[in-house]
This record gives C-alpha cells, structure tokens and sequence, in this order.
C-alpha cells in the first residue's frame, strides 16, 4: 500500500466518524461498509 493509498483511505475513516454522534454508530457504518465489501467479493 503506498502513502497516498494510506492518506485516502484514512481521509474516509475521517469523514465516516465526522458524521456520527458517537464511536459505536462510528463502528456500526464502519462494520456495514465491510460487510457489504465481502459479499461483493463473494459473489
């Protein structure tokens, strides 16, 4: 991975926890977002 794959991916960390109230709906849209990668995967 280089630094600017890094640099993007923690930039949409930032902006998913931007929008939460709190760190556990944070974890929730964080888990469905890689739940949705796997089954993409899957298929």
């Amino acid at each position: 991975m280089t630094d600017r794959q890094l640099d993007g991916i923690l930039q949409m960390i930032e902006m998913i926890v931007d929008s939460c109230r709190d760190l556990d709906e944070a974890k929730k849209k964080i888990a469905e977002l890689r739940s949705g990668k796997k089954e993409k995967e899957e298929s």
